[in-house]
């Protein structure tokens, strides 16, 4: 399986700026993209970069394209800012909570590591008290009015207690945060004081296409204003970072060019580098950018409001397949399966249940639990939607009135389901998959817990093992082995090839769909 290692951009070598508090699935390698600009260019209006007449450039069976870029930058740079936080980190703290405390070394130790060690016992946490001490990160930015509000990342500023921006003379100059949007990852900053001449861009109103030029400006590094060329590489890449769409480019993009932009050749901002993929932490030809189509409502939300209102469902969903599809009877694997309901949640008031499929959204086709996300996202707070649904072997429907989508991922993680209330009793083996079951359920009172898995079954297969744990079989509630075995045959002699489980693993649960064995 690859590995996503983690590569935030807005990160340089005086310290690292981490996300504050938010929780994250998979490892991701984030990208930097920064931008610096000239501060001391002349007042400029939106920078609209087309090629001159006489800009050197050669035929195409596609038309005119450029020889150099120095024309298209020499409009845009100026428009590009170094970012500069400052950020309060914790100490660091060993097991427990406490300050980790460095042994004593040994006298033998060699001069060259002793030295290393008593440096390192200085550190915060290592001995005696210690003070909050700031961090400092580096990251980019462009600015996209006259009057200085500037885009940017939302893990550069993250946590940030001063933010200044630098144009290419290197002044800092102070900015107020406006707003943010940890979910696309963007933020909305001002330059402090009344000037109105900033050099600015704008985003591009159209859709960029696969092999189109792409320049990134940027502050790899902490290096300064750096120009980076290549292409557009793919489109709607989902990176598994919510329900948003990226654009993927091959411009070199490394750390400190976080939030900043890409270019087109006409001198407009095509997307904002956030991520990158990175085995090293390094550039490898792999770069993420937020759309410039997905920024723009964003940014105007941000500016407007300070904050960005999206529908909220309350649902954690998955992808249907096969065999989720076969063990619910279904036909096409379309669809979200939702796997639980969060408490207090429009779902829940509204009547959804865990195991519902849902098809559609106001009359619109529902096919995996992204398209879901997205089209809830696009809803306003407050909006009511007709859901349908696949519930016991039929369709059906529901409108749901929506809730704000919360704030941060942490509100999100905090809301946890109810327990279910079950007891067990007895023992089975379920031969149809490939389980033998057992009573014991170390103190907990509900479900049934498994207690071996034959390695050649469907089970095994799908990922369940010894010590996980059976809730529900196709939506009902289970307490004994002998209950989970008749509801299994019953699944069976409907004529479904697959039986969907509801699986504690730990501390998560999971809907499972179990394909039969050919032996049962």
């Amino acid at each position: 399986m690859l590995e996503w290692p983690q590569s935030r951009a807005g990160e340089s070598d005086a310290g690292e700026l981490k996300r504050g508090g938010a929780r994250r699935s998979g490892a991701k390698a984030l990208l930097a993209a920064g931008l610096l600009a000239a501060a001391s260019a002349p007042m400029v209006i939106p920078a609209f970069a087309q090629l001159k007449p006489d800009a050197p450039s050669v035929e195409t069976p596609f038309g005119r394209a450029p020889i150099t870029f120095a024309d298209i930058i020499a409009k845009v740079k100026p428009s590009v800012v170094s970012i500069s936080v400052v950020g309060g980190k914790k100490n660091a703290m060993g097991p427990g909570g406490q300050p980790f405390q460095m042994p004593d070394l040994p006298d033998d130790l060699p001069p060259q590591l002793k030295e290393f060690f008593k440096n390192f016992k200085g550190m915060p946490g290592q001995g005696g008290p210690q003070q909050q001490r700031p961090t400092q990160a580096q990251g980019s930015g462009f600015v996209i009015s006259n009057d200085g509000y500037v885009v940017t990342n939302n893990h550069v500023i993250d946590g940030a207690s001063k933010i200044q921006v630098s144009f290419d003379d290197q002044e800092k100059i102070d900015a107020d945060l406006v707003g943010t949007d940890p979910r696309t990852d963007l933020a909305l900053l001002k330059i402090k004081g009344s000037k109105t001449d900033y050099p600015h861009v704008n985003f591009a109103k159209g859709e960029p296409r696969v092999g189109d030029w792409a320049l990134a400006v940027g502050n790899p590094f902490g290096l300064g204003g750096t120009v980076t060329a290549g292409i557009v590489s793919a489109l709607a890449r989902d990176i598994g970072s919510g329900p948003y769409d990226y654009m993927q480019i091959d411009a070199a993009v490394n750390r400190g060019n976080s939030g900043g932009p890409t270019f087109n050749l006409e001198g407009e901002v095509v997307g904002i580098n956030t991520a990158i993929f990175s085995p090293s932490g390094g550039n490898v030809g792999i770069a993420f950018a937020v759309p410039a189509r997905t920024a723009t409502s964003v940014i105007e939300a941000l500016k407007t409001k300070g904050t960005v209102a999206r529908g909220w469902l309350g649902v954690k969903i998955q992808n249907m397949d096969e065999d989720a599809a076969s063990s619910l009877g279904l036909t096409d694997a379309k669809g979200a399966l939702v796997g639980e309901v969060l408490p207090n949640s429009p779902a829940g008031a509204a009547g959804i249940k865990r195991q519902d499929v849902i098809v559609s959204v106001n009359g619109e086709k529902i096919g995996n639990s992204r398209e879901l996300s997205l089209k809830i996202a696009e809803l306003d707070p407050n909006t009511s939607v007709d859901v349908k649904f696949w519930r016991n072997g039929k369709e059906d429907s529901l409108k749901v009135k929506l809730g704000t989508f919360p704030k941060s991922e942490d509100e999100v993680a905090n809301l946890k389901p109810g327990d279910q209330d079950e007891t067990p009793a007895g023992n089975k083996e379920i031969e149809l998959l490939g389980l033998k079951l057992s009573s014991e359920r170390g103190g907990a009172s509900d479900g049934v817990a498994i207690a071996e898995v034959d390695d050649d079954s469907n089970a095994a297969q799908k990922g369940l093992k010894p010590g996980d744990v059976i809730l529900e079989v196709n939506g009902e509630a289970v307490s004994s082995p002998t209950q989970v075995q008749d509801l299994v045959k019953k699944v069976k002699e409907q004529g479904r090839t697959a039986v969907m489980l509801y699986i504690q693993s730990g501390e998560q649960k999971v809907q499972l769909a179990v394909p039969f064995t050919k032996k049962g």
